[in-house]
């Protein structure tokens, strides 16, 4: 017995130390409600295939259903209706699109009508790169993975007759139609129609798939739904009666079409599917699919995924904190990982940007640029632990100027949807410019941004309102909901670097112009209510004003999604102007901190995510930005589904908790400066690229257990000790190592 009982113990000791790596911390799951947008699905890193469980079309109508909620992910942790996978999804994000190609197992007879053969679930499991459910209704253990450009899935049947349906009618997208035909008996291919993300009707593309059953069906057809005549039936997309073919085998196109196999399986027999994708050919789906799953089988599929995962993953090792921090710390950079994902087939081939023209590139081209969000923190994120994407990320930009003629702002699959505001590229480039990221054409850039900032409006793709905002220096209320506050904090923002590297490239008048466009904020500061507030064309601010105005996303005269205390402090390029415009350095922090005390702080929200690095401008108010950032990821980030203050807006949620964990974070987007906090971990390592960064390894450290001693009281770069709570990114490399003095109290 004591020997059984030792022999125990071992095993569960190299068990725990087997639980060590990063990949094991991710929890997939966290995110999944609360709006926070993620999914739990199976995906590779920057992968342009995801493979997620999609619960968001229900039996019961009125409790969950894509189209009479605001559903923009395939999946929520609190619903529990199953309709199948959908294979290529977005993760984070505000408007729904793509999560179509729904692959469903069931039992029995074939029934196509995805509210009868949904099923309830259980035991659900996932890690980087798998997912597992059991479907309650059948009995049947379902698994998927993917690779870059595929999925895999493997479905455990109980004896009996079992089924495979392709469900093409439903997903996430707000376009309809699809076509798919029999190429074998056990082969499929097709196309879906996809797009119109957040209101953007041009914004369409098809994607194109090959799927192949690695088992011969003992009977296959189509089934298309028989929408049934009348005015009223057009509008009611419940409405019709489902048709099986099982005969017929050409092709089938539709609005509402699918494919079902049928086999005969053993009990415990296991039937895995193979579905590959393309944004350009069913050729190159087939050429993805050959590519990436040839002689490979599930579980070595799984192992791969998870074995690139951690590789990433493990650019950052951290020591100490608790278990719960390191998988919220994990999972958050493995969100990060998700978007902009790369948009090329295996020979190259891609579909060029706003153009019907197929192109070939030698690298990695990325799609999904949700840059008024990632802007702030990933592409900062990408620029210090994986540079040799973000500069693939910049190229691509830069190719859809060429492409097209103007950087991207939203771009998915190729097309711009003009989602929210601002002339986003401009920062993002900038700032890895003056990190070091320099092997891209930065002539062309400055070109490409030169134009956006200087174009009347009516030949302004980016910046429509541009006629006023050159003249006026700010951008006059014209409607009561026009959002002309938050598209000229942008605009600023957006200048401020561009004048940055207008100075780098000696290009001085350019460089003055735009310095004191970034200035023009100062337009909008109403002292009487201590915050920014929309003007009128002639002059006079609006009223009545009403700053609380715009909360839980309610429309406030202009700003967009928020109100103005989530925007006043949004001038990140010049609060110390913002500080004299309020007075001074005491009514500047005593109106700051009034927006954590009263409440008036929305985690969720990006134009106020740096508010609390904004007290670390003045050294001896540190202790707020260390004290408000433990606080605000102690409340909002924890290893539950909840666990994400709101949508995620591709990573950019995450990025933040990532940098704030780490102890320093990139509060001026397009300046090569980070403001200092408070690391949550004892130590951490991140892993660097000596031909960018000139070292291998960043360390930082702290003087003792970070958990139990929030502040700092000084900072030791390298080997000089410091008390200011700022850095710059070629101090931070050059010292190659941080110690943070951290106390219990703040001095």
């Amino acid at each position: 017995m004591k020997i059984q009982l030792s022999c125990l113990v071992a095993l569960l000791a190299v068990q725990v130390l087997a639980a060590q790596e990063p990949v094991d911390y991710v929890n997939p799951f966290i995110g999944t409600t609360n709006y926070g947008t993620t999914h739990p699905g199976a995906v590779r890193p920057n992968g342009l295939m995801s493979v997620v469980p999609f619960n968001v079309m229900g039996s019961d109508l009125n409790r969950f259903d894509k189209d009479r909620q605001w559903w923009s992910t395939p999946y929520d942790h609190t619903n529990k209706f199953l309709t199948g996978f959908s294979h290529v999804n977005l993760s984070g994000v505000g408007c729904p699109d793509l999560g179509s190609l729904l692959l469903m197992p069931t039992t029995g007879g074939v029934n196509p009508d995805y509210r009868e053969y949904g099923s309830l679930y259980a035991d659900e499991q996932a890690g980087p790169g798998y997912y597992s459910v059991r479907l309650s209704k059948y009995n049947v253990l379902a698994e998927v993975t993917s690779t870059l450009r595929t999925g895999r899935a493997r479905f455990t049947f109980p004896r009996g007759h079992s089924n495979i349906l392709l469900n093409l009618g439903e997903g996430l997208t707000n376009e309809t139609g699809a076509t798919v035909r029999f190429v074998g008996e056990n082969e499929i291919e097709g196309s879906k129609l996809l797009g119109g993300f957040c209101y953007a009707p041009q914004a369409v593309f098809p994607v194109y798939f090959v799927m192949k059953v690695h088992k011969v069906p003992s009977s296959s057809g189509f089934w298309k739904k028989m929408r049934p005549m009348g005015v009223e039936a057009q509008w009611d997309t419940t409405a019709g009666k489902y048709k099986l073919y099982t005969s017929y085998r050409k092709e089938m196109s539709g609005d509402d079409v699918g494919v079902w196999l049928s086999f005969d399986t053993r009990e415990g027999e296991a039937v895995e599917v193979s579905l590959g994708v393309s944004f350009v050919s069913v050729e190159n789906a087939r050429l993805n699919l050959i590519a990436e799953q040839l002689d490979k089988n599930f579980d070595q599929i799984r192992t791969e995924s998870r074995e690139e995962w951690n590789t990433l993953l493990s650019r950052i090792k951290v020591e100490g904190g608790t278990g719960d921090q390191k998988a919220v710390f994990y999972t958050a950079l493995y969100h990060t990982l998700i978007h902009p994902n790369i948009l090329q087939d295996v020979n190259g081939e891609y579909p060029a940007m706003e153009s019907h023209e197929i192109k070939t590139t030698s690298r990695n081209r990325y799609t999904v640029f949700s840059l008024w969000d990632t802007y702030r923190n990933v592409h900062q994120l990408m620029t210090l632990v994986y540079p040799e994407r973000q500069i693939d990320m910049i190229r691509s930009m830069l190719d859809m100027y060429r492409e097209h003629g103007w950087l991207p702002k939203w771009e998915l699959y190729g097309r711009e949807t003009l989602t929210m505001e601002g002339d986003p590229s401009i920062p993002v480039i900038v700032d890895s410019w003056m990190k070091g990221l320099r092997d891209f054409d930065i002539h062309l850039a400055y070109e490409a941004m030169y134009k956006s900032a200087t174009l009347p409006g009516s030949q302004n793709l980016l910046r429509p309102d541009n006629d006023d905002y050159m003249q006026l220096g700010y951008i006059p209320l014209r409607e009561q909901y026009d959002n002309s506050v938050s598209h000229a904090l942008e605009y600023y923002i957006a200048d401020f670097a561009l004048s940055t590297l207008a100075g780098q490239l000696g290009k001085k008048n350019d460089a003055g112009l735009f310095y004191k466009r970034s200035l023009g904020y100062r337009h909008y500061y109403s002292a009487e209510y201590g915050t920014l507030r929309p003007r009128l064309p002639d002059g006079k601010f609006y009223s009545p004003f009403n700053p609380m105005q715009g909360e839980n996303f309610e429309p406030s005269p202009g700003f967009h999604e928020g109100n103005a205390w989530n925007y006043t402090f949004y001038v990140p390029h010049d609060v110390k102007g913002l500080t004299r415009l309020m007075g001074g350095k005491k009514a500047f922090v005593a109106q700051l901190q009034s927006v954590f005390d009263l409440d008036r702080y929305d985690p969720a929200n990006e134009p106020d995510i740096a508010y609390p690095y904004l007290f670390s401008y003045f050294p001896d108010e540190a202790w707020r930005t260390q004290k408000e950032v433990r606080r605000l990821l102690d409340r909002h980030y924890k290893n539950k589904p909840k666990g994400i203050p709101g949508n995620d807006d591709t990573g950019t949620m995450s990025a933040w908790a990532v940098f704030s964990m780490m102890g320093f974070y990139p509060d001026v987007p397009g300046v090569a400066e980070y403001t200092l906090t408070t690391p949550v971990f004892d130590r951490i390592e991140i892993r660097l690229d000596p031909g960018v960064h000139g070292r291998d390894k960043l360390v930082i450290e702290t003087s003792a257990s970070a958990s139990a001693n929030p502040y700092t009281t000084a900072v030791k770069v390298g080997s000089r000790t410091v008390k200011e709570f700022r850095i710059t990114h070629q101090e931070l490399l050059k010292a190659g190592k941080l110690n943070f003095q951290v106390s219990d109290r703040f001095r």
